[in-house]
């Protein structure tokens, strides 16, 4: 008789069972491609896209407008149609897309350095720090973030750098109170207290040993962040107080199209909306089924 086959989770490593249990979500593969895809084409946007659409010496004024395949004699074709003035919407998505894709990830890696470095030493040094952060972590999240954004730039002005600023500090809140409560969890834990036994540094007890341990969640959390940032951008870039229009974002392409809507150009809004929708719906598939993976209580 034939022994038996061992489980397939005996003397798997971790990045192994992660990469299978991933797997198993035909939808989470393929928005992990589609995320793939939108990155490549940000990166390359100057080397794949068909024109320059904020190089004037390639825009001609008389092709503003053109509705999606036109060919004008002698130009490129105009696959996506051109805006009000004359840029291939097509290039203009594809350049959009790497400052939105900028401002959503790097927003996400500044505020959860942030909030997680708070919210672990709030957790660890406890007391009168603890409840201080706390308190700064509640009032943050009290107030709807598109709102304090809206505040934040109101005041700094426009500007790529100042809105990754705004989304820093309406994210940072979320990352600490999850990073607190992971490491509520792990503080009273065996190797937390052989650490402290060794007399190691705080600083070492928290972000040697404390962080790997917390890490799960925070994962799942910046995931998610990078979509929720890169929304957030848009409505700020369509309300007018966003990234200026010598740096467009697919929110302020969308909105630079808006007025054409009702005289029947909707290609000029419509395309941008759609690269933006397919992109926050890929992150979320992605962060969603990294939730059910890290978190064995969501395991299907």
């Amino acid at each position: 008789m034939n022994a038996a086959a061992p489980s397939r989770g005996i003397d798997e490593s971790p990045w192994a069972r992660l990469y299978r249990e991933f797997s198993e979500s035909p939808l989470a593969v393929g928005g992990l491609a589609v995320c793939v895809v939108i990155a490549l084409a940000a990166l390359l946007a100057p080397l794949v896209s068909p024109q320059n659409p904020y190089d004037l010496a390639q825009l001609n004024i008389m092709d503003g407008r053109l509705p999606p395949g036109a060919h004008p004699q002698g130009g490129i074709t105009y696959w996506l149609g051109t805006d009000d003035q004359g840029r291939d919407m097509l290039s203009a998505i594809l350049f959009g897309l790497r400052i939105s894709l900028l401002v959503g990830v790097g927003s996400a890696a500044v505020a959860s350095m942030m909030g997680t470095a708070l919210g672990l030493i709030a957790a660890y040094v406890g007391g009168r720090t603890e409840t201080l952060l706390m308190r700064l972590v509640d009032l943050q999240l009290s107030f709807p973030a598109i709102l304090v954004a809206l505040m934040i730039l109101a005041f700094l002005g426009k500007g790529v750098g100042n809105v990754m600023l705004a989304l820093v500090i309406v994210g940072w809140a979320g990352y600490a109170r999850t990073a607190r409560g992971a490491a509520l969890v792990e503080r009273r834990r065996e190797y937390i207290e052989a650490a402290e036994c060794l007399a190691l540094p705080r600083w070492r007890v928290i972000f040697r040993h404390l962080l790997p341990n917390c890490l799960p969640p925070l994962i799942v959390i910046a995931t998610i962040h990078v979509a929720r940032a890169i929304t957030l951008e848009a409505t700020l870039s369509f309300l007018g107080l966003g990234v200026p229009i010598t740096e467009p974002s697919l929110g302020l392409l969308i909105a630079n199209g808006y007025q054409y809507l009702l005289s029947g150009d909707y290609w000029i809004s419509f395309y941008p909306g759609i690269a933006l929708v397919i992109t926050v719906v890929a992150i979320n598939l992605v962060g969603d089924q990294l939730r059910d993976v890290l978190n064995p209580r969501l395991q299907r």
